[in-house]
């Protein structure tokens, strides 16, 4: 089982991936994760990606499919790729490290999710200043109102959780990621999730989509 989850921010496809790579146990692959732990480690293409991460600049695509190559040919097995690809020439460059690798994707799955839910999501979003424990006033909201379960520690709101930031990143992710959908609906692979069920429901709807 090889797949790619698609999704605005705020539509869970990061949790979802790691709860269904855990129940059909194959890889869950973050780029960002991935990202950082080369440059933590120092490989070459971690070295690479450095100098553009310190200059403040994209990492371009062939250092991020470099690293996932990498990943990939030490492990044939299934994966859901979670962040990559976000355009049309990511997914194609991804199809092309695919196929040198005998490998192909068995769906691309987008969670879909309205604007107005997104916002309020992650403008209910806040995590804990003392330990980092995340909360959600909308779905896991604090015992105590701005104080952490956990440690009792001050809960904050990220600074890129306001309402103008937040639209300005769904009209760049709806701008970039409509030719990737685009691009999968073409090979017959794009399997549409509604995002905003609860969240075992969508769950049990990506499970079932993808056979």
């Amino acid at each position: 089982m090889r797949l790619v989850f698609l999704g605005p921010p705020g539509s869970g496809k990061g949790t979802q991936a790691k709860i269904l790579a855990g129940k059909l146990g194959i890889l869950h692959i973050s780029t960002g994760d991935v990202l950082r732990e080369a440059v933590r480690n120092g490989t070459d293409l971690g070295r690479q990606a450095k100098t553009y991460m310190d200059a403040g600049a994209l990492v371009p695509d062939d250092i991020i499919l470099g690293m996932i190559k990498e990943i990939l040919q030490n492990n044939k097995g299934g994966f859901i790729l979670d962040g990559f690809p976000r355009t049309a020439p990511q997914a194609e460059g991804l199809d092309k490290m695919l196929a040198d690798l005998k490998l192909r994707l068995k769906a691309a799955v987008n969670l879909s999710v309205s604007d107005s839910e997104v916002l309020k999501r992650l403008l209910g979003r806040f995590y804990c200043q003392k330990c980092g424990s995340d909360f959600n006033v909308n779905t896991r909201p604090p015992k105590t109102a701005g104080i952490c379960d956990n440690c009792g520690g001050k809960l904050l709101q990220r600074a890129d959780d306001t309402d103008a930031v937040i639209r300005n990143r769904l009209k760049v992710y709806r701008e970039k990621t409509k030719p990737v959908e685009d691009y999968y609906k073409k090979q017959g692979i794009l399997v549409e999730i509604d995002g905003a069920q609860e969240f075992d429901g969508v769950t049990s709807s990506i499970l079932e989509a993808i056979g």
